[in-house]
C-alpha cells in the first residue's frame, strides 16, 4: 500500500515519505509483536513525532532461532532520496535484562569521529529513531504483559553500498548509512533537510577542532579548488545554494576564518545581497552586471545586450567588448565582499574567490588574499 499523505510546492502536488527511522520503528513493533504474542502483522502502522500516521504493508517476517526478523520497504515519495525503496530490517530478540537494547548491524554506518548525534563507537542511530524504535518496543510490551528486555538489531542489506552515496564517508560514519528521522516523515524536496546535512557537516568539523573553512556552492567550485593548492589541513564543505545559512552555522559553531569560493553565476547574485542563490529564490544575474556596467561606463547598447545574455560569461563578453570588463569585475568582486562582511557581522574573517568555468580566476578580493597567505605560510611553517 502506499503512503498517501500530500503536499503542495511551488504549485506541484507531491507526495511525502516517511524516513529510515519510520522504518526502523515499524520494523521493530511487527517483530516485537510476533515474538511477544505470535501475531503475525501483515500490515503495521506507527504515530510519527509529525503526527502523522504511517501504515505500510510488512515485506517480510520470519523467525531466526529465538529472534524475529520483519522488514519494512522505505518509501521516500516524491523526494529525490538515495534511500528510496531499500529494505530496512529490525532483528529483535528477548533479553533478561529490563529495557530496550539498540544496535545497528549489517548495513548501518557506525560512528568513529566525534562531533555527531552519536558517541564514536555507536551505530548512527541517531537519538529521534531511537527514542521511536524504544516507545514502540515498550508499547509491544506493555501490551503483552512482558516484563523482560528487549535486544533490536537494525539491518540495511544495502546500505554499505548506499552509505558511500551519501555524505557518512565523510562524516566518519562507516560501513553504511545512518538512520535518521526527527519527524518521521520526508518531506519532499525538502530545503530544510538539505540545510540539516549541511549543518551537520559543519558542526562535525567543529568539533574537530577546525577553526577555518572553505566554502564552494558545488561541483564546479569543487573542481576549481584543486586547480588553487590551498592547505590540505582545511576543510572543504559544498554549501549548495545556501551561502548566508552557511555563514550563519560557521559563526554558531565558532569558526574564525572563511574563504568562500565560487562561479561568477552563482556568486553575483550575493553582489545583490542574494544569500540563497537558486533561481526560484531570485534571478537578478544580469541586472547586477548591467548596474556595474552602467557605473563602469559602458554605453547603452552594451547595457541592454546583457538584458539579453543568457550566462554571466556572455555578460563578461560583453562587458570586453565595451572596455569594461576588468572594472566591472573588480566592482562585482567588492560588492561580494562587502554583502558577506555585512552578513558575519565581524564574526567571522571572510574573503571570496570568483571563477568562471571559461576564462578561470576572475577576482580574489583583498581579504581572500590576506587568508590564503596566512594559511599557506601556517602550512609551510
Amino acid at each position: 500500500m502506499a503512503f498517501d499523505e500530500y503536499v503542495t510546492s511551488n504549485g506541484e502536488r507531491l507526495r511525502r515519505g516517511f524516513t529510515t527511522g519510520t522504518c526502523a520503528t515499524l520494523a521493530t513493533k511487527a517483530a516485537a509483536t510476533l515474538l511477544l504474542t505470535g501475531k503475525a502483522l501483515e500490515e503495521v502502522a506507527v504515530m510519527t513525532p509529525a503526527g502523522i500516521e504511517v501504515r505500510v504493508a510488512v515485506e517480510a517476517l520470519e523467525r531466526e532461532g529465538n529472534a524475529v526478523r520483519a522488514t519494512i520497504i522505505k518509501d521516500a515519495g516524491d523526494d529525490f532520496d538515495v534511500t528510496h525503496g531499500t529494505r530496512v530490517c529490525a532483528v529483535v530478540s528477548a533479553c533478561p535484562e529490563q529495557g530496550v537494547f539498540i544496535d545497528g548491524g549489517i548495513g548501518v554506518g557506525r560512528v568513529t569521529c566525534p562531533g555527531l548525534n552519536q558517541p564514536v563507537g555507536n551505530a548512527a542511530i541517531n537519538s529521534g529513531p531511537r527514542a521511536m524504535i524504544t516507545a514502540a518496543a515498550e508499547a509491544v510490551m506493555e501490551e503483552s504483559d512482558y516484563l523482560g528486555g528487549l535486544s533490536v538489531v537494525i539491518e540495511v542489506p544495502d546500505g554499505e553500498e548506499i552509505g558511500r552515496k551519501t555524505f557518512n564517508p565523510s562524516l566518519g560514519i562507516e560501513g553504511g548509512i545512518s538512520i535518521l528521522g526527527t519527524s518521521g516523515i520526508v518531506e519532499p524536496r525538502s530545503l530544510k533537510a538539505l540545510q540539516d546535512a549541511l549543518a551537520v557537516e559543519i558542526h562535525f568539523h567543529a568539533a574537530a577542532g577546525h577553526k577555518r573553512l572553505i566554502v564552494t556552492p558545488g561541483n564546479y567550485g569543487e573542481a576549481f579548488l584543486k586547480t588553487m593548492n590551498l592547505p590540505a589541513f582545511i576543510p572543504i564543505v559544498s554549501c549548495a545554494n545556501f551561502i548566508g545559512f552557511t555563514l550563519d552555522k560557521a559563526i554558531e559553531e565558532g569558526f574564525e576564518e572563511l574563504l568562500l569560493v565560487g562561479h561568477i553565476g552563482k556568486l553575483v547574485k550575493v553582489a545583490g545581497a542574494i544569500m540563497d542563490t537558486h533561481s526560484r529564490t531570485a534571478d537578478c544575474r544580469r541586472e547586477i552586471f548591467a548596474a556595474h556596467a552602467a557605473a563602469a561606463g559602458a554605453n547603452q547598447q552594451a547595457i541592454l545586450a546583457m538584458f539579453d545574455a543568457m550566462t554571466t560569461d556572455a555578460c563578461l563578453d560583453i562587458c570586453q567588448e565595451a572596455g569594461v570588463r576588468d572594472e566591472v569585475i573588480a566592482r562585482i568582486a567588492s560588492a561580494i565582499q562587502a554583502k558577506i562582511d555585512h552578513r558575519v557581522a565581524e564574526n567571522l574573517k571572510v574573503g571570496a574567490v570568483i571563477f568562471s568555468n571559461k576564462t578561470g580566476l576572475l577576482a580574489t578580493t583583498p581579504q581572500a588574499n590576506s587568508l590564503i597567505e596566512a594559511w599557506k605560510t601556517q602550512e609551510e611553517q
